[in-house]
């Protein structure tokens, strides 16, 4: 495992090194967000390769992954085309001045690449996992994948129609899965990562894993996910209303 988890660092920091030297070019540091999905499709292909077989589990785990990030890549990269470098990466790029350069490498593309690994712990050690059969955790963590897949999908395609209408802008989006949560597309993605986690427990020292699931729900939660969002948001009337009534993560019927 040890191994692997070092010959998988090597793999996501050139991954990501690219990623930046692209992102130099193009002069737009929000490149990493569309390479976040493809960094995880990259871990676990590369990790089935490296134990060089697959069983029913580990094909199971990969191919979801692999259809988690190509749909949050694709997503990304659309909402982003023709349009200026995100907002949050502006801020950043004027704030660090001469050392934009640096600081973008270790803390965009490299500190995105170590937590894509972390994140992925559980990935890694099902595809370096031993065959066995498919039991009911297995379908368990599926069904809890799916919910999250689900509400990732949904939700951003809904809100990429909202945004559409030009009547719409500089509203708040309020319904749909947005009427039930503030972020439907970050619950899903918290929701199937924990669906990964339990098909994990079938294999041995599966529990220990739980550090990925606990990362990716602590950054969305606490650090760059609804924090950051919702700041932006900071004196908007129309926000306040809705955050009085909806709830932040969970989905559940708004306040009256």
């Amino acid at each position: 495992m040890l191994k692997i988890m070092i010959a998988e660092a090597v793999i996501v920091t050139l991954y990501m090194t690219c990623w930046f030297a692209v992102a130099v070019r193009k002069g737009r540091n929000d490149l990493a967000d569309i390479a976040w999905g493809g960094g995880f499709i990259l871990v676990a292909l590369s990790s089935l390769a490296l134990h060089g077989a697959v069983t029913p589990r580990s094909a199971l785990v990969s191919g979801l992954v692999v259809i988690w990030g190509t749909r949050l890549a694709v997503h990304i990269g659309l909402r982003n085309r023709g349009k200026p470098e995100d907002a949050r990466y502006r801020k950043w790029r004027e704030e660090w001045g001469e050392h934009v350069l640096l600081r973008s490498f270790l803390q965009i593309f490299l500190l995105q690449g170590c937590l894509l690994l972390v994140i992925s712990i559980p990935v890694i050690l099902v595809n370096l996992s031993p065959p066995e059969p498919l039991a009911w955790l297995d379908v368990l963590g599926l069904l809890v994948w799916l919910t999250g897949f689900l509400f990732e999908a949904v939700g951003d395609f809904q809100l990429v129609l909202f945004k559409r209408n030009p009547a719409h802008k500089g509203k708040i989006m309020t319904t749909g899965l947005w009427r039930y949560t503030r972020h439907p597309n970050y619950f899903g993605e918290v929701t199937l990562w924990w669906g990964i986690y339990l098909i994990a427990l079938s294999v041995p020292h599966g529990w220990l894993t739980v550090v990925g699931p606990l990362t990716i729900t602590i950054l969305i939660l606490k650090v760059s996910g609804i924090p950051m969002l919702e700041k932006k948001y900071e004196g908007n009337a129309e926000f306040q209303e809705y955050k009085r009534r909806t709830s932040a993560f969970w989905p559940l019927p708004p306040k009256r």
